[in-house]
């Protein structure tokens, strides 16, 4: 069975519209940044994308765009700037920038408390320790769509191929949070396949086009595909996975718009934060 990304993010989408027009009526418009480093299209493409969906949503947007040469330095007063914002609610750095910048620095310049995207260690210790703060878009939108398919990972075997600080290693904090068991692996792992086949849910976000193959799958496995790479495709290989798979996401349509849908949701929430604090 096809896990349908695109279905499931709308639910979120329309309650996150009429939150954000609840919060609108009462003085605050949710209002999402974005922060746009260099031209690459794809980057442009998603942002563009970001910008509508927040329209359709209802909140509002600020673009900021910067050519790829600025230092890292001018990245980071941007992204204070924007922090210091009290009509910026939700800010997202486009990623990944380019490589002489510090991505890292980056991050870290984003309050925690406007980090929608969840890319803060502040956000990641709080997804870490069960405490209050904005999760990783991408996990967060992964462990929705379990929910929307009715998985519990409770008791079952999690293997997350990929360990980027955004996305493989908070979505293993996250099923370890629900009481899976978790093993972590990655492009380098000796025998992966060995690893892979025990997989009761199994989240590949390595990175690399058609990386696990339906040889690599434990039959009646839930398959989480978190890879985009050129030419639509995702980490895993969909036709020989969909063979052994219980429930599998398409690429694209599975988890790219559920990201989207959590951040938009996380930006109303953001704001209306701050009208509480008021």
């Amino acid at each position: 069975m096809l896990m349908d990304g695109t279905a499931a993010a709308r639910r979120i989408v329309d309650q996150a519209a009429a939150d954000a027009a609840t919060l609108t009526a009462n003085g605050v418009t949710p209002c999402l940044a974005t922060v746009l480093v260099g031209s690459d299209p794809a980057s442009v493409t998603y942002v563009r994308m970001k910008q509508n969906r927040s329209a359709k949503a209802g909140i509002g947007s600020w673009h900021v765009e910067l050519p790829d040469t600025i230092t890292t330095g001018t990245l980071v007063a941007a992204l204070t700037e924007l922090s210091q914002d009290p009509d910026v609610h939700g800010i997202l750095l486009q990623h990944p920038v380019p490589p002489h910048i510090d991505e890292r620095a980056a991050f870290e310049a984003i309050d925690p408390a406007k980090d929608v995207d969840g890319v803060t260690m502040h956000s990641f210790a709080a997804m870490a320790f069960g405490e209050p703060g904005f999760v990783s878009a991408t996990p967060g939108g992964i462990l929705r769509l379990l929910d929307e398919y009715e998985v519990d990972p409770a008791g079952k075997h999690a293997v997350v191929v990929g360990r980027s600080p955004i996305l493989g290693k908070p979505v293993g904090m996250m099923l370890l949070a629900r009481d899976a068991t978790v093993t972590y692996c990655h492009s380098r792992t000796a025998d992966l396949a060995s690893y892979t086949r025990q997989a009761d849910i199994l989240v590949a976000a390595v990175g690399r086009p058609r990386f696990i193959t339906g040889a690599d799958i434990k039959p009646g496995a839930v398959v989480i595909d978190a890879g985009y790479n050129p030419g639509n495709v995702g980490d895993v290989d969909f036709d020989s996975a969909a063979e052994k798979a219980s429930l599998i996401t398409p690429v694209p349509g599975g988890v790219g718009p559920m990201t989207i849908a959590v951040l938009l949701e996380q930006t109303v929430e953001a704001a209306r934060r701050q009208l509480v604090r008021r």
